[in-house]
């Protein structure tokens, strides 16, 4: 085995066995010459051969002065050559030679002397073409300038992945000295960056020479340790010109700032987005609790991992609150969500819990000062400032809550309450671009909880305000057995003006009125306070019923252009009877033992209000075990539905004489009214009774 004396390609010692030779010699074609002291050619090499054009034969023994200086310069060289014989100093130039065709051509020189070992003399000469010459010095320098002062880092790989070398650019990416990258790998040099996936890319170019360009990384370097930076790598595989396989080249340009301004356009694109989201979310309703549940549901994931939402006591009765500096707040919880954890959930007030938060706990400073209070980095002693209770403290820390933000519901001015967020599985803390956030949030949905919140009270208002008019009569009466019901509407719509009555007249007769204010709220409900009124005081007079609801329409027609339905019966057990008079209502149904339960047949009249269209009066027998059932529209219009569908649904419901008034009052109103009504329902139901 022969030992080749010199480096593998991969730079990492000497190794034994062949060594494939670089091209670079055959790139410039250098030419060997050796002349003896008479100045005879004794060696020619191919490459003189083709430099020169004389073959060896042409050229051995010959006198190389007249084969290859042109006449002008000969003394000179004869002159160089002797020189160098005698003095034994090599010399180096460039100078014209004559080629075999006639031409002339510069070629550079290096000229030394030979000593063998019985002491004779000899010149060796090496020549190469000085064209060739210039341009690989040419581009050696440039590439060298390049490298050199490249803002692109740039470094070689060995081909087992061990640095070569650095430029001065990535020595200042990486912070780390050209000598400490030279045989180490790059996890060795830059242990913070994902270095398996730039090994592994490096290795693919390696063995199959297919550049990667804008490989994309991120890490960490000694230049840098603190913040993360970004870089597009691209990897080339370095042959030499015979093929031989030297390494892998390696570019580097720093994206940091394009990243970062990436990241903050996604970020940007992430907060639109979540507060579109929020404008279409928040507020599909009027409803307190559900309104607070959907601002909750926005914040959580997008903007934090547990987020509540809290009000002041005394903001949802309705009243305006200020904080002194050394009072506690008394927050209703509204609202809470957590994003995969039961702990954070139980160390939150459940909806509906009202607490009292001393003067010192955050969400109580926010409230107080209408800021947003934020905590980036929470410590220990933070989280008893944050938690209900030092038991829900230690449930925070079990779910590792390291970031928390309280910001202010204002809404016109008042505080309401509070948006509390805190980050558990998200790793990065609350910045001042979550802050205006969640502010944004906060205002879009302290607007909408507001209008809830007068919505609510109103309504609660209103609702008292019927159910006060409304009758409390008792079951049985004037020979009847009496059952109601009085259901407002879903919590998306205002108390409207429904309203029934169950009036004892003379000889045992009693009046069933069933009756709907057209419009909502409290003008609704003073106005169907006002007809009861005046209803009452007609059916005392005995009117027959048709001229009772023609007075009635006068008054509706005084009340600010108000406009009711009404449906006024009389039920008179001695003769069996029921007279009933329309005013624009729906028809009632009778139940009738051995008959299929129907709707009597009625004029329909027009509402009250409408006025100058007289009422009639229709008659009908009711006899013992007979039931009629008296509605509003509310029970059976729907949006979905045609009318005439839920009226046949409300008699199929009718089916059992002998059900219990009550269980059918509840069977009705389970069945036919729906959650999302936007109707309140009336509902009265009387059966005969025997006069035995």
């Amino acid at each position: 085995m022969t030992a080749a004396g010199a480096a593998s390609a991969g730079g990492d010692g000497p190794v034994r066995g062949p060594v494939r030779p670089s091209g670079l010699l055959d790139v410039l074609g250098v030419a060997s010459v050796v002349l003896d002291a008479e100045g005879r050619i004794v060696l020619w090499s191919p490459q003189a051969e083709e430099l020169f054009g004389y073959s060896a034969q042409e050229a051995l023994g010959q006198y190389a002065a007249r084969i290859m200086v042109h006449e002008e310069y000969l003394d000179l060289v004869v002159k160089l050559f002797a020189d160098v014989l005698e003095t034994g100093q090599g010399w180096a130039g460039a100078f014209p030679i004559r080629c075999k065709d006639g031409s002339t051509r510069l070629v550079e020189f290096r000229n030394m002397r030979l000593l063998d070992d019985r002491g004779d003399v000899y010149a060796l000469g090496l020549a190469a073409d000085q064209s060739t010459v210039r341009r690989l010095e040419r581009e050696v320098a440039l590439s060298a300038r390049i490298v050199s002062q490249s803002p692109i880092g740039l470094a070689v790989l060995d081909t087992r992945l061990r640095y070569v070398s650095v430029n001065p650019a990535l020595e200042r990416i990486d912070g780390v000295p050209a000598e400490e990258h030279v045989g180490r790998m790059i996890p060795e040099v830059l242990p913070q960056i994902d270095a398996d996936t730039l090994e592994g890319a490096a290795r693919q170019v390696l063995e199959t020479g297919q550049p990667l360009v804008d490989v994309f990384a991120v890490g960490r370097t000694p230049a840098d340790p603190d913040e993360d930076h970004a870089w597009t790598v691209s990897l080339y595989r370095l042959e030499d010109a015979a093929g031989t396989v030297l390494g892998v080249a390696v570019s580097i340009v720093d994206v940091t700032e394009q990243y970062r301004a990436g990241i903050e356009a996604e970020a940007a694109r992430r907060r639109l987005a979540l507060i579109a989201d929020a404008s279409a979310r928040i507020g599909t309703t009027l409803d307190l609790e559900r309104t607070a549940r959907e601002l909750a549901e926005v914040a959580v994931p997008e903007l934090a991992d547990v987020a509540a939402v809290d009000l002041l006591e005394a903001v949802v009765a309705g009243r305006r609150s200020s904080l002194g500096p050394a009072e506690p707040a008394v927050i209703r919880a509204l609202a809470v969500r957590a994003d995969h954890s039961a702990d954070a959930l139980e160390a939150a007030d459940p909806p509906g819990r009202i607490a009292s938060y001393g003067p010192d706990r955050l969400v109580t400073e926010c409230v107080r000062t209408g800021r947003p209070v934020l905590v980036a980095q929470v410590k220990d002693d933070d989280l008893a400032r944050i938690a209900r209770s030092p038991e829900a403290a230690v449930l925070l820390d079990r779910v590792g809550v390291h970031s928390y933000l309280a910001v202010p519901l204002i809404a016109r001015g008042e505080v309401l309450g509070a948006l509390d967020l805190k980050r558990t599985r998200n790793p990065r803390p609350f910045s001042e671009d979550d802050v205006l956030l969640a502010r944004e949030l906060a205002a879009r949905a302290a607007v909408q909880i507001d209008n809830a919140r007068w919505y609510q009270n109103a309504r609660d208002t209103a609702l008292t305000l019927q159910r006060s008019l409304l009758p409390r009569h008792p079951s049985v009466t004037g020979g009847l057995e009496v059952a109601s019901r009085y259901q407002p509407a879903g919590a998306t719509i205002e108390v409207g003006g429904d309203w029934f009555d169950v009036i004892p007249l003379e000889n045992d007769k009693t009046a069933l009125v069933v009756g709907d204010v057209m419009g909502s709220g409290i003008s609704a409900a003073a106005t169907m306070g006002r007809l009861r009124t005046a209803t009452k005081a007609l059916a005392s007079l005995d009117l027959d019923p048709a001229r009772l609801l023609e007075h009635l329409d006068r008054i509706t027609d005084g009340l600010d252009h108000s406009i009711a339905t009404c449906l006024y019966a009389v039920h008179d057990p001695r003769n069996r009877q029921c007279r009933i008079a329309n005013a624009g209502h729906l028809p009632p149904a009778r139940i009738r033992v051995g008959h299929p339960p129907e709707f009597l047949d009625l004029p329909t009249g027009v509402p009250l209000g409408v006025g100058g269209i007289p009422f009639s009066t229709t008659t009908f027998d009711l006899e013992p075990g007979d039931q009629l059932v008296l509605y509003t529209d509310g029970l059976v219009e729907t949006r979905r539905h045609p009318l005439d569908e839920r009226l046949q649904t409300l008699l199929t419901l009718l089916d059992d004489p002998a059900r219990p008034l009550e269980e059918l009052c509840d069977l009705l109103l389970r069945t036919l009214h729906q959650p999302d009504n936007h109707d309140d329902v009336a509902l009265l139901v009387a059966r005969v009774q025997s006069t035995q």
